[in-house]
């Protein structure tokens, strides 16, 4: 059986996906490979009828799992009994920790807002390990995604059982009764305990990396410093993987024998640690595939010439358990890029990595295989990656492998052991993290090392993933003159691939982006012949106490425009449009400048600006952008679309709203009006002034308030189609139910964004069709 292990493992793998994905398709295709190995691999009868047999039993497994991940709580639950799970997560003031209720048997993500910075200081010293604790609160159901491409936590909290988030009213801690602790509980309390230790007796940086490295536990670390680990393409060093299992069970293994304690007795020792290790670690799935691998590997080791092993059987072997025991993992990016990346080295290792003798350039090829095996991956869950990781991670790994990873074991053991360390050691280590961090800081800024076509489609997925294959393919015939030409040609195609479609793509699209309470519009015109943003929106920050303070607050501009704008490719933004100076329509826009190359500003020719915009104006000065005040008369055209600004009058004085900057675009065969916040004596003025001009499409004013969409307006106008941009449960009312009926009254079909997510006009040719998120 030795090298076909991977045929059960793809007979596993088309059975999930049958089951929770498309079953016509991942059934076609799973006929297509039985045939395939029946007719080609010459596979025996009663082999076949075996991998079938596996088809069958995976494709059973993720039908149950499927059917019992449901809720059984009811949403008007309000008292619970609940055994905490996991490591609490304190944010500033908030607290969120996931739990069982003992009732339903059910888990919950509990959150509860810390009400002081004493009670916040005694959580942080609280065990929450081995209690049931008797809490009140409301239920609440996670937000979805209502943006192409966004992050959909609902889903991503659904795929781990869990369909609430339980908002508690009190202090969880408060009414609690002892329960005796399991050992698994008992290894993560001791996880728990040991990552607040680092986080108290070492400096932050050195904390930070420590619990990464020896916990898995990424919590300590700043999300900037995340982020840019991942903009350079190493973040994949701060998750224990293979490589740190080997390193500490290969240091543990030669103590151990230098100790004199026989070879069989420390591979009884490292079965038996293995299993605890991974619990200790996070349990993450990168832990859980490297610690399985290596636990099969070390028993047939045990077992001699009974059993035989190679490394790809037990990668196969550990994906297929994996997905027996839990399905929904198939979907998780750590784990997909954990099963490629490994896969990937351990197949060419043999046939392609043992050709180079030369020890950095077998790590420069070891890097260039993950990185082909990840790019997939990569462009699907992040939209891009860095041209120069392959290079970055060949200066990092070693320094991963061989001064951090056995650093911060020793660091512990002498804080440990002697209950301090030596200021010389802890001062040297904690300056070469903050030069690597700042490192990685400078790698990831580099803009013109970061590649992002964006997320492909279905089919441009499965042609790069069919390129990369091709690649390897060529690369193991080591033919060189041809290898390289080859080589050369596919990498070319797949990076010029999605810069080519944008130039000779004929779609066209206008897009209101959910922002929530805010405004933000997408139109990107066919042929890649403009991008215009309008407005950015924004969210308004509130000061708060230190204490107080989250590590990361959520910004419209940052977590909602950014990512939605880069998941479709698009890195230029040719007009940024901003409408007037609200926070709430431009607030986000400074994420805009700093994430994406903005070629001109366009603002409004007011008189008095507000504090955000005079920043804003500032930010460009830096970056050296123009900004375009303009006023009514202004125009400009891009292809057969053109667009004149109505409003406001120049050099114009008074209210902000008023002030805002009103268009009248001609896009796909439609007329659209696009007015910020436009107060009803302003659109009431645009009546007066421009009576014989086509509206279709009205961009309802000020997120549907009254104060807007005048009845004078709205019946000379005559919209065919009412757009909304406003949040879900806003405290304004918006949209008031007065604009509703006006709107209703002259035949208007109205989108809303709190209902409907964003909302979308996609055009060819001058005609074109309205698509909405949710239904």
């Amino acid at each position: 059986m030795n090298g076909k292990f991977i045929y059960f493992c793809l007979a596993s793998l088309f059975g999930v996906l049958c089951s929770l994905q498309s079953f016509l398709l991942f059934f076609f295709l799973a006929v297509i490979y039985f045939l395939v190995l029946f007719k080609y691999k010459r596979f025996s009868n009663l082999l076949l009828l075996f991998l079938i047999l596996v088809y069958l039993l995976f494709f059973l497994s993720s039908e149950l799992a499927a059917s019992q991940n449901k809720t059984k709580t009811p949403a008007s639950a309000s008292e619970f009994s609940l055994e905490y799970l996991d490591d609490p997560t304190i944010d500033g003031d908030l607290l969120q920790i996931k739990a069982e209720d003992q009732k339903y048997h059910e888990r919950y993500l509990l959150r509860y807002k810390i009400q002081s910075e004493q009670e916040k200081n005694l959580i942080k010293t609280s065990i929450f390990y081995g209690q049931i604790c008797k809490v009140t609160g409301s239920l609440e159901t996670p937000k979805q995604a209502k943006n192409e491409n966004a992050f959909n936590y609902r889903d991503y909290l659904e795929r781990n059982s869990i369909f609430w988030l339980l908002e508690s009213k009190k202090m969880p801690l408060q009414n609690c009764s002892p329960k005796k602790l399991n050992v698994i509980t008992l290894i993560k309390q001791v996880r728990y305990i040991g990552i607040h230790y680092l986080e108290t007796k070492f400096p932050s940086e050195v904390a930070a990396l420590s619990s990464a490295l020896i916990y898995g536990d990424r919590s300590l670390m700043s999300p900037d410093l995340l982020i840019n680990y991942q903009k350079a393409g190493i973040s994949h060093l701060l998750a224990i993987s293979g490589l740190h299992v080997s390193l500490l069970v290969g240091m543990i293994f030669f103590i151990g024998i230098r100790l004199g304690v026989t070879r069989e007795t420390m591979t009884t020792f490292l079965l038996l640690f293995l299993p605890v290790y991974a619990v200790l670690t996070g349990g993450s799935p990168s832990v859980v595939r490297a610690v399985v691998m290596i636990f099969l590997v070390m028993l047939t080791v045990k077992w001699g010439k009974k059993l035989k092993l190679l490394p790809f059987d037990a990668l196969s072997l550990a994906f297929s358990l994996f997905l027996l025991i839990e399905p929904f993992v198939l979907f998780d990016v750590g784990f997909q890029l954990s099963f490629s990346v490994s896969g990937a080295i351990i197949l060419s290792s043999h046939s392609i990595l043992s050709r180079y003798q030369n020890i950095v350039i077998q790590l420069l090829m070891t890097t260039l295989a993950a990185q082909l095996a990840s790019l997939p991956i990569l462009l699907f869950h992040f939209f891009g990656f860095s041209l120069v990781s392959i290079f970055i991670n060949l200066l990092f790994i070693p320094l991963y492998s061989y001064l951090f990873l056995p650093g911060v074991y020793i660091l512990l053991l002498f804080q440990i052991l002697f209950r301090t360390v030596p200021d010389l050691f802890m001062n040297g280590f904690m300056y070469v993290v903050q030069f690597s961090n700042r490192l990685v800081q400078i790698f990831s800024e580099s803009s013109f090392a970061n590649f992002t076509p964006g997320r492909p489609g279905t089919f441009f997925l499965i042609l790069d993933c069919l390129i990369v294959f091709t690649m390897f393919i060529v690369w193991e015939k080591n033919k060189q003159k041809k290898q390289d030409k080859i080589i050369f040609i596919l990498c070319s195609i797949l990076l010029l691939l999605p810069v080519c479609w944008k130039q000779f793509n004929p779609y066209g699209e206008v897009t209101v982006i959910d922002v929530g309470q805010g405004d933000s519009i997408l139109i990107h015109l066919p042929f890649n012949q403009g991008n215009y943003l309008i407005d950015t929106g924004g969210t308004l920050q509130f000061s708060t106490k230190p204490w107080q303070k989250r590590t990361k607050v959520f910004e419209t501009g940052e977590d909602v425009v950014v990512p939605f704008l880069e998941g479709k490719g698009i890195t230029r933004i040719d007009k940024l449009i901003l409408t007037h100076g609200d926070t709430d329509h431009i607030g986000g826009a400074f994420a805009v400048l700093k994430e994406l190359n903005v070629r001109q500003i366009v603002m409004s020719d007011m008189m008095e600006r507000s504090e955000t915009e005079r920043a804003i104006e500032k930010e460009a000065a830096k970056k050296k952008i123009p900004i375009v005040f303009v006023s009514r008369g202004n125009q400009w055209k891009q292809g057969v679309s053109h667009f004149v600004v109505l409003s406001p009058e120049k050099d114009f004085q008074g209210d902000r709203n008023r002030g805002s900057v009103c268009i009248l675009a001609s896009i796909g065969g439609l007329n659209w009006f696009f007015g910020g916040d436009l107060d009803q004596p302003g659109e009431e003025e645009i009546v007066n002034r421009y009576p014989n001009v086509t509206i279709d499409i009205l961009k309802v004013g000020h997120h549907g308030s009254k104060t807007s969409s005048s009845e004078i307006f709205l019946k000379h106008f005559q919209p065919k189609v009412a757009l909304i941009s406003v949040g879900e449960k806003n405290r304004f009312g918006h949209p008031h139910r007065e604009v509703i009926e006006k709107l209703t009254n002259i035949g208007a079909a109205i989108f809303r964004t709190d209902f409907q997510g964003q909302i979308s006009y996609r055009f060819f040719n001058g005609k074109g069709t309205f698509f909405t998120f949710l239904p």
